[in-house]
């Protein structure tokens, strides 16, 4: 028997702001808000969730998970994440690649892949 993908957790210093950005960088909506976490999923009954917790620090390190973003023009994606408040940023990566590496207002790196062929 396996397992299906419930949910990914991602710690925060602003729970609500980070889940709020990221809502509207997905298309996504808040489902759940409470003090202890902020949820959002594509729809109510559609997986898998963000959930934003509480932490007290801010990110040290590099991500050890990230998300890929996959949109139909990565150029104007890129520019409008940015124009939200995700920065670009160094990861090691080469400087001609299918991919843009961003961070989001709290530092956690993803990317933003070429469109589909």
């Amino acid at each position: 028997m396996g397992s299906q993908w419930e949910n990914l957790v991602i710690d925060a210093q602003d729970p609500a702001r980070l889940a709020r950005w990221w809502a509207e960088a997905l298309g996504y909506e808040v489902v759940h808000e409470s003090v202890d976490e902020v949820e959002i999923r594509r729809a109510p009954d559609a997986l898998p969730a963000l959930i934003f917790v509480p932490i007290p620090e801010g990110k040290t390190g590099k991500n050890r998970l990230h998300l890929d973003l996959r949109p139909d023009d990565r150029e104007a994606e890129v520019e409008r994440l940015v124009d939200m408040g995700a920065r670009h940023v160094a990861v090691g990566q080469p400087a001609d690649v299918g991919w843009t590496v961003l961070a989001d207002p709290e530092g956690n790196e993803f990317c933003v892949l070429a469109a589909a062929r």
